[in-house]
């Protein structure tokens, strides 16, 4: 009982002691979690900052994608014409010709003397009597042009040198015996009826020739880098490397048989050129500045593979104006808003565009003041009316302002034109028959204005069947002045003068061969349906006589598909091989009606009447002609 009290007692005193040391340890426990709550607070706020640290500089980086497309064509072209000729002002040359036809009582035989009129006189060769001698000195014509005028004695001989006349008419004769006997009887004629009447009138180059044209295979590689950054929450930069080559080519440059084959800045992306990677977009984006909803975009504009084009492609959406009318690289700016909260229409989207096409001066020779030509400026509207991820409506309008009839850029001079255009530069071009200088080119002349407008409609149905029809209307507004190669939708009229040290006659172009406004107009239209391991298509579009859409850096190795003037059908068949990897199958065929597709410089002329000879033109024509194509294409 005694221990049991004992025992009692102890514990009672112990009491307080196991109590104290219970408030003791809470308190303790109490105090850590303060503190754990604390440090937690600080490393959360640590592990912020560096988060958002880590995070800006990651997304300070470039973000890259982009895909590599091989493919392999089958190009084939039907009755390619070369019927060269120009609009000559024969009232005007027959003017500058007659006092070099007037008798030299100094020489018995009749030859006139020379530098007796504006374009000289004749020295060497009677256009009486152009072909005397056979190659051996006898009597009587062999089909070449003889100097001499015929009977002269040895003194005369020795006292004349062939003038530019000589030279001309001698080269005409043997080149044409035909149209040069038309030409003498013409200015016969013409000095028979009081030299009057003569006027303009077209004058043939070269023999008219007409061909066929097969490249079984032709392989391209085109890569494509995608660029993007975010600079600012409001700022974002992106961007588009492009390399885009035929394999077994590294020149950079193609011999001019085509506006297709024009190295310059609005089509570098769309034309085969070397293994070089251009810029084809870089551009950033300043959204809901102020917090007005509104957006500047300033640089080289996504202005390429528009709507409706990325069907055919097998992408997303690629570019901003409608595809119809405009696919063309450029250097601009956008300002845009997103108005559906003021329309309540989705997705409509409202943008005005400026761009700058071509810079006269700069670079162009500006210090020797002998520039003829002007900026090119565009500017416009493009509106999404509706986007609501099933319909899509777009419509885009705008105007090029004093377009010029050609850019700066570099083609590879073919020997043909020599020949037309430069007798004296042929002679020594023909000794070296596989070379072609390689020449920078800039435009000699300001042609005129153009109005582009364009309409798109796309759906794509719950069940995988897209399609779309587009429509579009171009008018040209020359003002009656042109270059080489012609005015806006017209030719040029020709003039023959010296050149400046007086050794030679050239034709230049003076004027336009007319100055009205001319309306063209292009339908596109397509369907894309769902179809065993991938997708089949089918698309056609048609231009008009004076169709000009600004579409020229499209890849279609045939040219421009939507700048045809005449009809395109189009079939493919795309086998996805994984979502980022495909095949496609496809089948072009052109069915050409005028010429100068794809270019505002030069008279459109009926395919046929060239073929005929009735008209002229100073580039080979096409028909028909069909591109089979298969193509891999990686997206990474």
């Amino acid at each position: 009982m005694q221990k049991f009290l004992y025992l009692v007692m102890a514990a009672l005193l112990a009491l307080p002691m196991t109590t104290f040391a219970a408030d003791q340890e809470d308190a303790m426990i109490s105090e850590l979690q303060k503190q754990i709550q604390e440090l937690s607070e600080e490393l959360e706020d640590l592990n912020d900052r560096v988060d958002g640290a880590e995070r800006h500089a990651a997304l300070d980086r470039i973000e890259f994608t982009g895909d590599l497309r091989a493919k392999a064509h089958s190009l084939h072209y039907q009755d390619v014409t070369f019927n060269p000729g120009i609009n000559v002002n024969f009232q005007d040359f027959f003017e500058k010709l007659a006092p070099a036809t007037q008798p030299n009582p100094n020489f018995p035989n009749g030859l006139p003397t020379v530098q007796s009129g504006p374009l000289g006189g004749f020295a060497a060769f009677n256009p009486q009597i152009p072909d005397f001698q056979d190659v051996n000195g006898a009597p009587g014509p062999d089909g070449i042009a003889d100097f001499g005028g015929g009977n002269l004695n040895p003194v005369e001989m020795a006292s004349i040198n062939a003038s530019p006349l000589d030279n001309m008419f001698a080269n005409m004769y043997n080149s044409d015996p035909a149209g040069y006997q038309t030409l003498f009887q013409n200015f016969q004629n013409w000095a028979q009826n009081g030299m009057q009447g003569a006027g303009v009138a077209p004058m043939a180059l070269a023999i008219p020739e007409t061909y066929d044209i097969n490249n079984d295979i032709f392989y391209t590689s085109r890569l494509r880098l995608n660029m993007k950054a975010k600079v600012w929450d409001n700022v974002k930069f992106s961007g588009r490397l492009l390399m885009f080559k035929n394999w077994g080519d590294s020149t950079g440059s193609q011999v001019f048989d085509s506006w297709n084959r024009f190295s310059m800045d609005a089509t570098n992306g769309g034309n085969t050129t070397d293994d070089t990677v251009r810029v084809d977009r870089a551009y950033f984006d300043w959204s809901n500045i102020a917090d007005s909803g509104f957006y500047l975009s300033i640089g080289r504009r996504p202005s390429t593979g528009g709507p409706p084009l990325q069907y055919r492609e097998n992408e997303m959406r690629g570019g901003t104006p409608t595809g119809n009318v405009m696919s063309l690289n450029f250097d601009g700016i956008t300002i845009g808003r997103n108005i559906e909260d003021w329309t309540g229409i989705e997705g409509m989207v409202a943008r005005f565009c400026y761009g700058q096409g071509f810079e006269s001066e700069w670079g162009n020779g500006e210090m020797f003041n002998e520039i003829a030509t002007k900026d090119t400026h565009f500017a416009g509207f493009n509106v999404d009316l509706l986007n609501d991820g099933t319909n899509f409506l777009q419509v885009t309008a705008f105007r090029a302002m004093d377009l010029n009839d050609g850019f700066k850029g570099v083609i590879a001079f073919p020997t043909q034109y020599g020949g037309l255009f430069a007798p004296t530069l042929y002679n020594d071009m023909q000794k070296f028959p596989n070379f072609n200088f390689v020449t920078r080119v800039q435009p000699s002349q300001t042609i005129g204005d153009i109005d582009l407008g364009g309409v798109v409609f796309s759906r794509e149905e719950e069940n995988g069947i897209n399609w779309f029809v587009s429509g579009g209307m171009t008018i040209t507004r020359p003002n009656n002045k042109a270059g080489m190669f012609g005015g806006m939708g017209s030719d040029a009229i020709f003039e023959a003068e010296l050149n400046r040290d007086g050794t030679e006659i050239i034709l230049s172009p003076t004027v336009a061969t007319k100055a009205d406004d001319e309306e063209g107009y292009g339908f596109f239209a397509g369907i894309q349906v769902p179809a065993p391991m991938g997708k089949l298509g089918l698309e056609y579009n048609y231009g008009s006589e004076h169709w000009t859409p600004f579409t020229q850096a499209q890849d279609d190795a045939l040219g421009s598909k939507l700048a045809t003037r005449g009809h395109v059908g189009e079939a493919y068949y795309i086998f996805d091989i994984n979502p980022k990897m495909f095949i496609k199958l496809a089948g072009l065929y052109y069915d050409f009606e005028y010429t100068g597709s794809g270019s505002p410089v030069g008279k459109p002329q009926k395919i046929d009447d060239v073929q005929d000879g009735k008209a002229y033109s100073l580039l080979p024509v096409v028909d028909t002609a069909y591109d089979l194509n298969a193509s891999l294409t990686v997206q990474f």
